[in-house]
């Protein structure tokens, strides 16, 4: 199954915005200690907000959102969709679980992870 579960916003200020989130839109805040991401779940389901420090090159409003989508095999669904057309850059191994990335024919940022949903 894929679905789009989460999506990746690069902020300037992690705190700041996550307060924003919360306190306009009922989303909870969750950080594994040492995650550079702030996941923000909401309180009635649908998709995720991740929070990750941009950097100082990115103009914010502009390449700074990622559509993530989660996948069981990382590797596996990069070969399939090779076939397809579609190429993903390298699968990388984080803490537990890979990602890799591509661009949607528009030049939007989009990835597939295995990262765990880490439920409330």
């Amino acid at each position: 199954m894929i679905r789009l579960d989460r999506i990746l916003l690069y902020v300037r200020n992690l705190d700041r915005t996550a307060s924003f989130y919360v306190s306009h839109f009922g989303f909870s805040a969750h950080q594994v200690p040492g995650d550079r991401i702030i996941e923000l779940v909401p309180a009635d389901g649908g998709s995720r907000l991740m929070l990750h420090k941009a950097g100082k090159a990115q103009k914010i409003g502009q390449s700074t959102v990622k559509l993530v989508f989660n996948v069981e095999k990382v590797e596996d669904f990069c070969t399939s969709a090779e076939v397809e057309g579609l190429s993903f850059g390298p699968v990388h191994q984080a803490d537990g679980y890979q990602f890799a990335n591509a661009k949607d024919p528009d030049g939007n940022s989009i990835q597939v992870t295995s990262r765990p949903v880490h439920e409330t």
